[in-house]
């Protein structure tokens, strides 16, 4: 990873692709603790990319995201964004897949379809069923706007996990494409978002052994350099207390 914090593989790049754009510099506008910041991280490492982290802090001084500046980075105030030579990504989903195009090995995505389709159900459950019930934003907004107290306010985050973890348990569960990873041998798109979202849901209280499948793939993937580079923990933004 990048700042010299972790190791992993090189990529092997685009047969065909244009060079000068394959090389350009990356550099990720993330927050340690952003979920969506967190699964580009690991499919950045998988990749082998070396990368610059740009801390954006989402809630020193009313947050950093909101700043004119960083408002002409991404109109919609959000992280992650990824800056690839002169273009501005934005979407973790939609850098992921962009990441998977331009770099296509290590693939995030199967061979077949409907091995494809699958991994693109399980990702989206969390980044597109879970994820925007519990973000900041929304948070916020039931704080100042409602003035939903706290208690409330982290219940409501786990009723959204659970629902989201108890029904992807039953989608791996059992399922002949569920091996150490989410589907087959090697992590896909579906765990670079399912490992952020058990991070989530340690932090709100929630026990993610009573999801046995989940459990056992979240260790899995945990055991590789790519996802542990990619913790929270370990990023250049993250506090002192943490990191210690």
């Amino acid at each position: 990873m990048c700042n010299g914090r972790a190791k992993v593989p090189g990529p092997r790049r685009e047969r065909g692709c244009d060079e000068a754009r394959v090389n350009d510099r990356l550099r990720l506008f993330s927050y340690w603790r952003s979920s969506a910041a967190y699964r580009v991280r690991i499919g950045l490492n998988l990749k082998g990319l070396p990368y610059e982290v740009v801390p954006v802090h989402l809630l020193r001084g009313g947050g950093e995201q909101r700043s004119p500046e960083f408002r002409s980075t991404n109109p919609q105030q959000l992280v992650p964004v990824l800056e690839h030579g002169q273009r501005m990504l934005r979407q973790s989903m939609a850098i992921l897949e962009y990441l998977d195009e331009v770099f296509p090995q290590p693939g995030l995505l199967p061979v077949t379809a409907r091995d494809r389709q699958r991994v693109r159900a399980l990702a989206q459950l969390v980044a597109c069923d879970v994820h925007p019930l519990n973000n900041l934003r929304v948070l916020q907004y039931f704080e100042h706007e409602w003035n939903v107290p706290q208690p409330e306010r982290d219940e409501w985050v786990r009723h959204w996990i659970r629902e989201g973890l108890g029904a992807c348990e039953e989608m791996l569960a059992d399922h002949p494409s569920t091996d150490e990873f989410c589907d087959g041998h090697s992590p896909t798109l579906a765990d670079c978002c399912l490992i952020p979202q058990l991070y989530n849901a340690r932090r709100f209280g929630l026990d993610v052994a009573k999801w046995p499948t989940i459990a056992r793939i979240e260790q899995a993937c945990l055991a590789l350099p790519a996802f542990d580079a990619a913790r929270p923990e370990r990023q250049p933004d993250a506090p002192v207390a943490v990191t210690a």
